[in-house]
């Protein structure tokens, strides 16, 4: 494949920007995850990727079990001011004074932005979970007023604690990724944004200060363009038979672990094909990490990288009291305290260290 430099400036990115921009060249959605101490700069630095990094819009919403319906849809609009063109009703009055108060008025038009951040949505309302999950779905968000479409591209980015209750059953399963981001790998915009040099001669009155964010400039930037040349690449990005194999051999001992809850879904492995390399046969989407590693072919390592960011947050453990072998004559006791201590990623772990990996 050419490079026109976007790999290039991949390499540079940090975990959260890259995440980010493999649900941008996916077309999916995200869930990141961190601290509650680190929760309010994650959110700073999101809004800071969203503007410098991708220049698109972006709005972010709190929620709490508190927040209704009406309040989440106002909040996710953002609006824009407009131009407000010639009267096309020639024989109105100009001088009248209601008219030109109503034109001196500043008109504003709402619309969705392009990137949506959710705080906290594991505590909202059963109801506004399944809007989320419309919006998603359809495109869409109905008001009283009117309906607002998605723009191109669109993301939303769900923000919460690791220690979160589970989301919606069917909105979690939509989610395309997940990610954790340790605060001890830092916030590299607001960190670089904060930063201050100053000349030892001269006076403190001429210190200079960065402005807030990276330095971005548009040969470090993400554009429209940028990403769909990244989706263009995706799609053609090839998988031999042994990794095909590999990838199916893992979705079978993930659903079949003792540790499971409800087996995978098969929009999980939807999920987790596109996200490694899409089959053109099933989906005829999009194959995501292979181009951003400047490869037109899908690795074992890609499809462990995608195991774990696609898989860890739908997999559910199971009860004690349900484990396959209570059905058997297991004692509870030592069946909890196997499952003791046993989250997710130590499930995909597992799963990953007893497949053979092809060469």
């Amino acid at each position: 494949m050419e490079n026109h430099g976007i790999l290039s400036k991949v390499q540079d990115l940090t975990d959260v920007e890259l995440a980010l921009l493999l649900c941008l060249v996916a077309n999916q959605h995200c869930i990141i995850e961190t601290t509650e101490e680190a929760l309010d700069k994650l959110e700073d630095e999101i809004q800071l990727i969203a503007s410098n990094l991708f220049g698109l819009s972006v709005t972010v919403t709190q929620c709490s079990r508190d927040t209704t319906l009406k309040n989440f849809s106002s909040d996710i609009l953002i609006s824009d001011q407009i131009t407000v063109d010639d009267d096309p009703i020639p024989n109105v009055n100009r001088n009248n004074s209601s008219y030109r108060l109503e034109r001196s008025l500043p008109q504003r038009e709402s619309r969705l932005p392009n990137i949506i951040i959710i705080r906290h949505l594991s505590l909202a309302t059963h109801q506004i979970q399944i809007q989320v999950l419309e919006l998603l779905r359809t495109g869409r968000i109905f008001t009283h007023t009117a309906v607002y479409s998605i723009p191109k591209p669109f993301l939303t980015v769900i923000l919460d604690l690791k220690s979160r209750t589970p989301l919606v059953k069917h909105l979690n399963d939509h989610i395309f990724l997940s990610h954790y981001h340790d605060p001890e790998d830092g916030f590299a915009n607001i960190e670089e944004g904060s930063e201050w040099t100053e000349d030892d001669q001269v006076s403190l009155s001429s210190v200079v200060h960065k402005s807030i964010g990276r330095d971005y400039n548009k040969h470090s930037s993400f554009d429209i363009e940028d990403i769909e040349l990244l989706s263009h690449w995706s799609r053609s990005c090839k998988i031999s038979v042994e990794v095909k194999r590999y990838l199916h051999d893992i979705l079978t001992f993930l659903r079949r672990h003792r540790a499971v809850a409800s087996g995978v879904t098969p929009l999980a492995t939807k999920h987790f094909e596109l996200l490694a390399r899409t089959d053109r046969d099933l989906l005829t989407k999009y194959r995501s990490l292979a181009p951003l590693h400047d490869l037109d072919f899908v690795t074992p390592s890609l499809v462990q990288m995608a195991a774990r960011k696609v898989y860890r947050h739908r997999i559910a453990i199971v009860a004690p009291e349900d484990e396959r072998s209570m059905q058997y004559g297991s004692n509870l006791a030592a069946i909890s305290e196997l499952l003791e201590g046993i989250s997710s990623g130590m499930v995909i772990e597992e799963v990953l260290e007893s497949i053979e990996v092809p060469l």
